[in-house]
């Protein structure tokens, strides 16, 4: 999951988020350091980006590329993929008034109904429209509209008013057809200003995708190939998958993270269980998995199968139980997920690192460089 804007420490906190602010650093991310595009359009395989791995233990930093990570791992230890699939999530749409307006699909919810955000468009990109009307209808392409109903309740405007200021909204779809396959003809790709020209779906994909329902890429294991995953397996490393599919990540309103679908098979569970009981590592492949596992392992450490819905946000006051290593992008200040990976390598570990990867110029977001936590 991305996040579009840094989180100024000036700005009010909603209670959801003040123990977060205490725990996550804070820094400065120099636009330089955004990628703005896939690595393959700077000359790069899509498992060649740059890699910092990082043993919190001693808080030793090791500089490598994704290719090698093989060389990181042992036998018998467990990579949790996430293989939900990317959307097209974004799709055109005309107020009644012809004002042109950018609906971005968040969440498919039970009963079919969405959760949505309205984007207007500004420039090459877009910025939030928050002058929805609950019963508006928008027209989309091909004879296709979606219909606004309430504001979503978590988003932080409905405390104060029920329109005219939300960005989030509960709405219902009338398409002329599937989904899916009107997705495929008439959307795209949601796409943040620091990525300056739009790219096929292809690159918001990762390798191992097997059910389409993330509005954006579960963006750690999108460096994965075919080649490394083969390679991995013939080295004695475990591989098993769950899904999450993500909602829409845009942080600008220091809203919490929203409730997204899971499912962890029983076969995942017991191989999380019995890589802890042989004393091998997991390790989950981005914030997505580990939302998922914390989700389904009990106070014990015991992960069991489960499918549902999850509004869990993993603090260090809450700690982690599932795993013991994390491969995940690099996230801007003060955002949720950097909670989490504090929840699992603590505040000095991080700030040594996260100094470490802006000293070496890593790239962050979603076609950015990874970072690699283990014991």
């Amino acid at each position: 999951m991305s996040v579009l804007h840094s989180m100024p420490v000036t700005d009010p906190l909603p209670p959801e988020l003040v123990a977060v602010a205490t725990f996550a650093p804070g820094f400065h991310l120099p636009p330089g350091l955004e990628a703005d595009r896939p690595p393959e359009a700077r000359g790069l395989a899509r498992d060649g980006v740059r890699l910092m791995v990082s043993y919190r233990g001693d808080d030793r930093i090791v500089h490598s590329t994704f290719n090698r990570l093989t060389e990181y791992l042992a036998p018998g230890d467990l990579l949790v993929i996430n293989t939900s699939g990317t959307l097209n999530a974004a799709l055109p749409a005309t107020r009644a008034d012809g004002a042109p307006l950018e609906i971005h699909l968040s969440t498919h919810l039970p009963a079919d109904i969405w959760t949505v955000e309205l984007r207007q468009p500004d420039g090459d990109s877009t910025r939030p429209f928050r002058h929805g009307c609950a019963g508006e209808t928008l027209a989309l392409p091909n004879g296709g509209a979606i219909t606004l109903h309430v504001p979503y309740l978590h988003d932080r405007h409905d405390r104060q008013t029920s329109q005219g200021s939300a960005r989030l909204w509960i709405a219902t779809l009338d398409l002329p057809g599937p989904l899916q396959p009107y997705l495929e003809a008439y959307g795209f790709p949601i796409r943040y200003s620091y990525v300056k020209k739009a790219w096929p779906t292809s690159y918001y994909q990762t390798v191992y995708a097997t059910e389409p329902g993330s509005a954006e890429m579960p963006s750690a294991g999108r460096a994965f190939s075919c080649d490394l995953l083969t390679d991995l397996v013939a080295h004695g490393i475990q591989i098993a998958p769950l899904i999450l599919h993500t909602g829409v990540a845009s942080m600008e309103d220091h809203e919490p993270p929203y409730e997204e679908y899971y499912r962890v098979p029983a076969e995942t569970a017991r191989a999380v269980n019995a890589a802890h009981a042989a004393g091998k590592r997991v390790v989950a492949v981005g914030t997505t998995v580990v939302r998922a596992l914390e989700t389904v392992t009990d106070a014990s450490a015991i992960t069991h199968p489960g499918t549902g819905w999850t509004r869990l946000l993993v603090t260090p006051q809450r700690g982690i139980r599932s795993i013991d290593g994390l491969l995940t992008g690099l996230h801007e200040p003060r955002s949720t997920h950097l909670a989490m990976l504090e929840a699992l390598a603590g505040a000095g570990h991080l700030a040594k690192t996260y100094a470490e990867a802006l000293n070496e110029r890593y790239l962050w977001h979603e076609f950015g460089d990874l970072h690699l936590i283990l014991p």
